[in-house]
């Protein structure tokens, strides 16, 4: 039999319902995910450590769990919230039910609740601490002066790798590699490290702590700063690093890593009222004109009041105007605020990778000071750069 549990919101409110996973208590900043799909690839999204996701879909776990879709080596989130979970789901690749892979995974999980009213609460006034608790509502109040904010953790040193690593590739292995990329792993993604392995790359992942004197050392020929979680303001250890990075190679930001060359640039971050979480999110790239339909996943952004002499917005959200991207007019820089490497998800914006190594390309081709090096803003042209092959 079910057994009962609560989802109690720092503002007060309370949603009964009943838990599922782990049978614990749990804590985090609440928010919410608006896609269809992809609730195992959330769940294993380091960009969520910290945090209680609500899934704004009612059906959850109808096509089970395959761990090969899995973004990182675990669940990452803090706690998972559903209307209601499929103890019995259909699909071929099924390895086993979401209920068995958080419980394995020692991860709460409440369900039964109204996840439509929670969602409505975070729009109008923002996303807030929560516990998913099996005591009575009543007992969760004296834990709030314990639970720490959010914003005063950083939740990078908590999913980022410990060591240095090689991308093993699920193909056959070129005898000369197209690129050496170097990772900076701030909570990244797999599909990130296979994307690049699939372009020819030979990928090294390095911790988020590594200074620049170690990431040059392994003579990348670029660097990829990968997402994660967590408030930006808090990494200035990695600030300091991407400083020290900037004109020496080609740099590509993506989500966290985008807000990172922002500061390391000299430009402000700040807190977005509820974020942007869920594959529906449609940004503008202006070198192009195009509309693409995003993967999001952040509850921080750039502003665009405090960007310095050249650096230069590429990508703007159509919903609420924020900064998506970014070039440096002079520097081979490129950002993005959204995943390109989304999976499930729009995939047409894997593009984004392609103008990173076309980017790669130009820089390797500079010998001897010959040529005047360019920012990523040149090749940010109305074609698509093309594939080595």
């Amino acid at each position: 039999m079910a057994r009962r549990a609560f989802l109690v919101l720092e503002d007060g409110s309370i949603y009964p319902g009943y838990s599922f996973g782990a049978q614990e208590d749990t804590y985090g900043e609440v928010v919410f995910n608006t896609g269809m799909t992809g609730y195992q690839e959330a769940l294993t999204d380091p960009s969520y450590a910290g945090q209680l996701v609500v899934l704004t879909y009612p059906l959850v776990g109808n096509y089970g769990i395959n761990h090969n879709d899995n973004e990182s080596i675990r669940v990452q989130v803090a706690g998972f919230v559903v209307r209601e979970h499929c103890l019995t789901p259909s699909n071929g690749s099924n390895d086993t039910t979401l209920h068995q892979f958080l419980a394995a995974q020692g991860t709460p999980g409440i369900y039964g609740v109204d996840t439509r009213a929670i969602t409505r609460r975070l729009r109008s006034y923002g996303v807030m601490r929560g516990v998913i608790s099996l005591d009575s509502p009543e007992e969760v109040r004296s834990r709030w002066s314990s639970i720490p904010r959010y914003n005063d953790v950083d939740y990078v040193q908590t999913v980022t790798t410990n060591g240095p690593y090689h991308w093993k590739a699920n193909r056959e292995v070129e005898a000369e590699p197209r690129y050496r990329i170097l990772v900076n792993d701030y909570g990244v993604k797999n599909n990130i490290l296979r994307v690049l392995s699939d372009r020819g790359c030979e990928v090294i992942t390095v911790p988020a702590a590594a200074t620049a004197e170690e990431v040059l050392e392994q003579k990348p020929d670029g660097v990829l700063l990968s997402p994660g979680p967590g408030d930006p303001a808090l990494l200035d250890y990695a600030v300091d690093t991407v400083s020290k990075l900037l004109g020496k190679v080609p740099i590509m930001g993506i989500c966290l890593g985008h807000q990172v060359v922002a500061r390391a640039l000299g430009a402000g971050t700040f807190k977005l009222k509820f974020g942007h979480r869920g594959a529906n999110h449609p940004v503008k790239d202006l070198a192009t004109g195009r509309v693409y339909i995003t993967a999001q996943n952040h509850g921080y952004a750039v502003d665009a009041n405090t960007l310095p002499r050249g650096l230069e917005v590429s990508h703007v959200n159509l919903n609420d105007g924020t900064v998506e991207g970014l070039v440096h007019l002079e520097m081979p820089i490129m950002t993005i605020q959204y995943h390109s490497e989304a999976s499930p998800g729009p995939r047409d914006n894997e593009y984004l990778f392609d103008r990173f190594l076309a980017m790669v390309g130009a820089q390797d081709k500079m010998v001897g000071g010959q040529n005047e090096k360019k920012g990523a803003s040149s090749l940010l042209e109305g074609s698509t750069p093309k594939r080595a092959q």
